[in-house]
């Protein structure tokens, strides 16, 4: 399997995920075929394209005749036959493992035989998905990150079974977009699903302690460690909804760890349907006459709140790097362009210091006594020979 400019890209789903998919890959050349069981949702999905399109042609980033050739590029379908001659097809529907293997058990049935079939899960098991198929060999995790047009990163996932020739090429497809990809094992939340659970799990907890509230939390992440938004703010802009079943999909798929464990905080706020921006409720009110919180800039504070959040995330990222889900720079990079981190964690964490790390993680396991709180066994073998991870 090699593609070109030739080949006929598949998307299932036009929400936002699909429907940017569909765009990136109309920008870059291909026709696409955008199928959603729901006219309405179709519908939308075109509207909105239209709109998208317009918007860029105001400001610059595209001319007219453009936006037309992207736009006539894209088939909007009512029906999965359409699907038969891509050379492709990339799921991106709800994150449901039954649903999305009902759905590649039928693709499979209308595709041809060498095409490929990719899932934009963000924390399910590819080799799950690619189970439902009779050639799983074909399967694969192509995981782009919200909005698809703007977020550079790309994770690709090769299931168990999944044919690495067609890995190989996909990788080489998804870069001629102009993507940043990244290669990752099939584990629960990847790369930057699984290393970012800290940023917003471990600021929860420190807001549940009575340590701060959210604003100060944030202002302390984005004063200290140059973050762009806090975690109460991004989790606000991602949806609550999303975030708190992403953290409780890889943490059921962890066995339970309880380094990933939800929340109450998160789950009353998903139950009372505060879900952010788009609610217009979340751990902010958005409403117009809310009361805009102040932060509490205390710098010794917003330090010690840096400090335990960032030691958190470099024990993940270090994890990560020792059960070889993906590669050290792979892991950094990941973090820089998939969710905007100032730096790659594991450089930041030699700049910072290991020993500084280390001592962080020990001191809240010997107070908490807790396994949440457990030190990385590469972090504890890299501090004992004297080694960083990029020297």
């Amino acid at each position: 399997m090699e593609f070109t400019k030739s080949t006929v890209i598949g998307v299932i789903g036009s929400g936002a995920m699909g429907a940017g998919i569909a765009q990136v890959a109309a920008t870059s050349g291909h026709r696409v075929v955008l199928f959603d069981s729901n006219n309405k949702a179709l519908e939308k999905s075109k509207n909105n394209l239209s709109i998208t399109l317009e918007k860029l042609i105001e400001k610059g980033k595209i001319d007219q005749e453009t936006a037309q050739n992207i736009f006539k590029r894209i088939v909007f379908a009512h029906d999965m036959d359409s699907f038969k001659n891509c050379g492709i097809v990339i799921e991106a529907i709800v994150e449901n493992l039954d649903v999305k293997q009902a759905v590649f058990h039928h693709v499979e049935t209308i595709v041809t035989e060498d095409c490929v079939l990719a899932s934009n899960t963000s924390s399910l098991s590819i080799a799950s998905i690619a189970s439902a198929c009779e050639k799983p060999q074909r399967v694969l995790g192509i995981h782009f990150f919200n909005p698809a047009p703007v977020m550079p990163l790309v994770e690709i996932i090769p299931a168990i079974s999944t044919n690495e020739v067609l890995l190989i090429e996909t990788k080489k497809l998804i870069d001629s977009w102009g993507k940043t990809t990244v290669l990752a094992k099939d584990t629960p939340g990847f790369i930057v699903n699984r290393i970012a659970r800290p940023f917003y799990s471990e600021a929860i907890r420190i807001h549940e302690e009575g340590i701060a509230d959210f604003a100060t939390i944030d202002w302390a992440m984005k004063e200290i460690g140059g973050f762009r938004m806090g975690p109460f703010e991004l989790m606000d802009f991602i949806g609550n909804d999303i975030n708190y079943k992403v953290t409780e999909t890889i943490w059921e798929q962890f066995f339970y760890d309880p380094r990933y464990k939800p929340s109450l905080t998160q789950k009353r706020l998903f139950e009372a349907k505060h879900f952010g921006k788009k609610a217009g409720k979340g751990y902010y009110d958005y409403s117009p006459n809310a009361i805009v919180l102040n932060p509490d800039k205390n710098f010794e504070k917003a330090e010690a709140i840096f400090l335990r959040i960032f030691a958190m995330l470099v024990n993940e990222a270090a994890d990560a790097l020792f059960w070889q889900v993906a590669s050290k720079e792979d892991i950094d990079l990941a973090m820089v362009k998939g969710v905007n981190y100032p730096k790659g964690l594991l450089s930041w964490a030699d700049e910072i210091g290991l020993d500084k790390v280390v001592n962080l993680m020990e001191n809240l396991r010997k107070e908490y006594n807790e396994d949440r709180y457990r030190t990385s066994t590469l972090l504890k073998q890299m501090l004992k020979n004297g080694i960083n991870f990029y020297s």
